[in-house]
This record gives structure tokens, C-alpha cells and sequence, in this order.
């Protein structure tokens, strides 16, 4: 710790900007793990399930289903089927509108990790830059103490790689970030898609069997 702490004072004040990206990026990162990995459900199991009820009829069981998996697929499904009853364009229609609410909060804030990215990246450039002109200035400063002149080279030199360290690595833990993230997010949009038209189809050829009393109630 102690180590650490002396490379923090090393690399000037560009650390402490860094510093302020690294906490914001840690916090988007474990907000939109714990969102994106806790709105998802096996698909495939979902589908099997509301094929299950709706070809039996039972499609009050399966808005009850939907209601007990508390997932984004699981909302958007159940807008559908809670519409059984109506015309197959207001289904869609209810669908498409619980969709326009669901997806943009899976997808919300995670490029903001590519930018955090950038930002510190470019932040640790400038505190690279800084040092190096610190450095620059002690040996070509006619006005500098020439006993002083390594001590502030070195520390010029330290600054530009302490900052420019500590940037790298904040924007790769951003870019890994968003990276993982983003990939579940296009995998969570994917299965709604899918599903949802999966279902939507289901409704409308299999409309005899379903139990509208069930429904209503």
C-alpha cells in the first residue's frame, strides 16, 4: 500500500482526476452488472414454458409466469398475452410499447464506459505531457539550480509514467467493461426479438384454444 501510494504522489495532479474516472467507471460497471445479469433467463426454458400454456389454453397460468420472472422478456411477453383477448395488431402494439420501455434501460449507460475510457486515457497523455515539460524546463532552465536539476528530472519523469500508467489502466478496465457489457446487452435485445415474435406467433395460430375467461380474470 505504501508503494502504491508513493506511485499515486508521483504521478502530480492528473492522478487525481484519473482517480475520480476509475470510481465513476467501477460504479457503472457493477450497476449495470448486477441490472444486466439480473434481468436475464434461460430463453429457450421461457419459450418452451409459454408454448406449453398457450397450447394448453392456459394463458392466464403464463401471464402469471411472466409476472413471477420479473425479467425484461418476461414484461414485454406478458404485455402480449394480457391482450390475447384483443385483435392480433393491439397484441403487437402492446408489445411494441412495453418493448420501447424495457430496452432502452438494458441498454442505458453502458457506452458511457467507452468514454470513460478515453477520458482517462487522454487524461494520463496530459499528465505525461506535463512531466515532460517539467522535465524539459529543469534541463534547459538557465534560471535552475544545476544541483537541482537531476532531482527535478527524475520527478518529471516520474509524473509522465505514473500518470501514464494509471490512465492505461483505468481505460483498459473501462474498455473490458464495455465490452463484456455491451455484448450482454446485444444478447438480452437479441432474445427479446426473438421471443417475443415467437410468442406473438404462438397467440395467433393457436387463438381457439385460449381460455379467454381465464384471461379477464
Amino acid at each position: 500500500m505504501a508503494s502504491l501510494w508513493k506511485h499515486f504522489k508521483d504521478g502530480g495532479w492528473g492522478m487525481y482526476i484519473i482517480l475520480f474516472w476509475s470510481i465513476i467507471t467501477l460504479g457503472l460497471i457493477i450497476e449495470r452488472s448486477l441490472y444486466l445479469f439480473g434481468s436475464s433467463i434461460n430463453k429457450d426454458v421461457f419459450l418452451a414454458t409459454m408454448q406449453k400454456c398457450i397450447l394448453a389454453g392456459d394463458v392466464a397460468k403464463a401471464v402469471k409466469m411472466c409476472s413471477a420472472a420479473n425479467a425484461p422478456l418476461a414484461r414485454i411477453v406478458q404485455a402480449g398475452l394480457v391482450k390475447v383477448n384483443r385483435p392480433d395488431e393491439e397484441v403487437q402494439a402492446a408489445m411494441d410499447e412495453a418493448a420501447l420501455r424495457e430496452i432502452p434501460k438494458i441498454a442505458k449507460r453502458t457506452g458511457l464506459l467507452a468514454l470513460l475510457a478515453n477520458l482517462s486515457m487522454l487524461t494520463g497523455l496530459l499528465g505525461t505531457v506535463s512531466g515532460l515539460i517539467t522535465s524539459f524546463g529543469a534541463v534547459s532552465g538557465e534560471s535552475v539550480d544545476p544541483s537541482q536539476k537531476a532531482r527535478i528530472l527524475a520527478e518529471g519523469i516520474s509524473e509522465a509514467m505514473n500518470c501514464t500508467a494509471f490512465g492505461l489502466i483505468v481505460a483498459i478496465l473501462g474498455l473490458i467493461g464495455f465490452a463484456v457489457l455491451n455484448n450482454k446487452t446485444q444478447s438480452l435485445e437479441d432474445d427479446i426479438n426473438e421471443a417475443s415474435v415467437q410468442v406473438l406467433n404462438l397467440v395467433v395460430t393457436n387463438r381457439q384454444k385460449v381460455n379467454l375467461t381465464g384471461v379477464a380474470a
